[in-house]
């Protein structure tokens, strides 16, 4: 969003994300991958592009 000079309020409208949605996003909190592929699709980008996987402490596997 820096690099585009977006603010969250017109992310939330391009892309029809709630307020509460954009909210846990901004705390690290789960959203659903319909979430994420509808910011795929708006800035023409692969999920590996803005989003990491951070694993939990002492998962055994």
């Amino acid at each position: 969003m820096i690099d585009k000079e977006m603010t969250k309020k017109q992310l939330m409208k391009a892309t029809g994300i709630s307020k509460s949605t954009m909210d846990k996003m901004g705390r690290g909190e789960q959203v659903s991958m319909d979430i994420i592929d509808r910011i795929c699709n708006y800035f023409n980008c692969r999920v590996e592009d803005i989003i990491s996987h951070i694993a939990e402490t002492g998962c055994e596997k």
